[in-house]
């Protein structure tokens, strides 16, 4: 039997690779991967990984490679139909029967899928031509330089009614195929065919491999009826199942590594400012999360970032998809919320305050849980019995949408524990002798204290004087909040905080986030302090003071706390950058503009060391 490749892809997309492998094989997480022994050799140390977001496994030990229909292929010695029958059942979908239409039926979805191709072409053509120069100072007052516009396939369809229609229909297209491929309208009454998109900015929209399968426009008319415009749902494109910027947002994920995270956006612009950012995001089709989008995210990131204007509007949107995305919630599968402040959009940071700006902002987040319990609690006094006891019905209900038994009560019981809180009835949920409780920071707690080896004062103020308060600062709030150090886990294994004093305990925290599966404060300052650290801890303690950082204090929160921990320490590794740069300039620049260049670098670097010395590197203001 043969199946097409729309048929493996929705297998592929409806099963998660580490799903299927961990039947088989005992996996634990390592950052974005998977890890566990091979199951073609025998080992003791795990040299077999897999990966959701590329769909592949690899094994060192034998060298193989491929995805969950090889994989049961080689294990259980399957042959390619049978593996595709037991995935198919797995999956829940129906084998495809055997039909002679078949073929024909694909050689159809091929054919519009080429027409969507050429109409592609025609538009970023379109775009170039005299009747594209409106589009195209608009698109660069929007700060998208037309060095971009290639990148992701940024075209204009001219107001004429029939243009795009003609150009294909001369180059062998039938009327009705470009209406079946979305791009042409055919009215009921039986008159002429027109073009769909006309004066309109034109984004494809494409599937997970790449291929375009719509399209989405840019009204130029400020009157248009629509400003935004996506092509209907037709055998090639379903709205509910796509994501616009997805193959690109795959490519920065990798590129990024461990730390990388996925950001959904509002619109095409948001999308295309953050990967000209480096950041990977995605944006729905105008509607509502889908469960199958959900699912697609699922599969890049355990906890994409959901991203709205702080307008009320984006509250609105907000809540939502709080709604919608609640009963699907799993351990491992679930969202993080980041607000866009300031009344803009993540294309306005872009453009206005740069590409640091706008990762700062983004990775502002705040846990789903929080989102929920602030969205609930805000919703209305809660001066009268009545109205405290509204706000306990309507957590418990929040908590009992949740479809996994033990996620749902495990959310009941940490929303009571903050209504507790709230209400001061009963002892805190944090103690105030430990930060880290339960998976919760209290940010008014002191560091719990480390007993330091026996050595004169003396000795020990040189050692603190010595080590960059700001770079202690770093570390200290790492030990205080442990998680921050996740989405810089490479980078601080390489540059370590950002002083070489602090480089052996860098590597040493880093060892046991990454081998710990529960790692608290109190665990890493007893680990630490078993590994010989005592006395230096309560030199990064002493040396922090200095550094004016602004947690922990009573009126930064967690969120607030972790982005401006991640912006600070995004520069000391700037500097670092720059350090290094100088001395390859210093080596290998002779003669010419060389002057210019080591002239530029030691301002920029100055720059830095600047804001670092007085304490504008904790306020963004490092890039100004």
């Amino acid at each position: 039997m043969r199946f097409d490749d729309r048929f493996l892809d929705e297998i592929k997309s409806r099963l998660r690779l580490s799903d299927v492998i961990g039947k088989t094989v005992k996996l634990r997480r390592q950052g974005r991967e998977y890890v566990g022994l091979s199951p073609f050799n025998k080992e003791k140390s795990p040299s077999f990984f897999v990966n959701d977001d590329k769909g592949f496994y690899h094994d060192f030990s034998s060298g193989k490679h491929g995805d969950l229909i090889s994989f049961l292929q080689e294990t259980e010695r399957l042959s390619f139909v049978e593996a595709v029958e037991r995935l198919a059942g797995e999956a829940g979908l129906a084998l495809p029967e055997p039909d002679p239409e078949a073929a024909v039926q694909e050689k159809r979805r091929q054919s519009l899928t080429d027409w969507l191709d050429t109409a592609a072409a025609w538009f970023e053509a379109e775009l170039r031509r005299p009747a594209g120069a409106a589009a195209r100072e608009y698109l660069i007052r929007r700060g998208l330089p037309e060095s971009e516009w290639a990148r992701f396939r940024i075209g204009f369809s001219p107001p004429a009614r029939t243009a795009l229609k003609d150009y294909l229909v001369a180059k062998g297209a039938l009327p009705r195929e470009l209406a079946a491929a979305g791009v042409m309208i055919v009215p009921d009454d039986g008159g002429e065919a027109y073009d769909r998109f006309r004066d309109r900015i034109i984004f494809p929209i494409t599937d997970p491999r790449g291929r375009i399968v719509s399209f989405g426009g840019r009204a130029m008319d400020p009157k248009a009826r629509a400003k935004y415009l996506n092509g209907p749902d037709t055998e090639l494109f379903d709205k509910g199942r796509v994501l616009y910027g997805l193959p690109e947002a795959r490519k920065l994920l990798h590129a990024g590594g461990d730390a990388a995270a996925v950001v959904v956006v509002e619109g095409y612009m948001d999308v295309i400012a953050c990967q000209r950012a480096n950041i990977a995001a995605v944006a729905a089709m105008g509607t509502s999360l889908t469960e199958n989008q959900m699912e697609l995210l699922w599969r890049l990131h355990p906890e994409p970032t959901l991203c709205f204007d702080g307008d009320r509007a984006g509250m609105q949107a907000a809540s939502r998809a709080m709604d919608r995305a609640l009963p699907h919630l799993q351990s491992g599968k679930s969202f993080r919320f980041a607000i866009v402040t300031g009344g803009k959009d993540p294309d306005d940071i872009l453009r206005e305050q740069g590409a640091t700006a706008l990762k700062a902002q983004l990775a502002a987040t705040t846990p789903f849980i929080d989102a929920l319990f602030t969205r609930e609690r805000d919703a209305g006094p809660l001066e009268t019995p009545e109205q405290r006891a509204g706000l306990k019905q309507r957590l418990r209900a929040a908590a009992k949408t949740i479809a996994d038994a033990d996620l749902a009560v495990a959310y009941r019981d940490t929303l009571q524990e903050r209504l507790t809180t709230l209400f001061q009835v009963a002892k805190p949920a944090f103690q105030p002798d430990r930060p880290f409780q339960k998976g919760k920071w209290n940010r008014n707690s002191p560091p719990p204290p480390t007993s330091a080896r026996p050595e004169s004062r003396d000795a020990a103020r040189r050692l603190a004087a010595s080590i960059e308060p700001v770079a202690a600062a770093l570390a200290r709030q790492a030990i205080a909040d442990p998680a921050v150090l996740d989405d810089h886990l490479e980078a601080i294994q390489s540059r370590g905080f950002g002083d070489p004093a602090l480089d052996g305990l860098s590597k040493e925290i880093i060892r046991l986030r990454l081998e710990a599966e529960h790692l608290d404060t109190e665990a890493l300052r007893r680990h630490l302090a078993e590994a010989g650290f005592s006395t230096l801890l309560i030199d990064v303690d002493r040396a922090a003071a200095h550094a004016g950082a602004p947690f922990p204090k009573d009126d930064v929160t967690l969120a607030a706390a972790r982005s401006q921990w991640s912006y600070a320490f995004e520069v000391l590794n700037r500097v670092a950058a720059l350090e290094d740069a100088l001395k390859l300039a210093k080596r290998d620049l002779a003669g010419g503009d060389s002057a210019s260049v080591l002239m530029a670098l030691k301002t920029e670097r100055d720059r830095l060391r600047r804001a670092i010395r007085t304490g504008s590197i904790w306020t963004g203001d490092a890039d100004s």
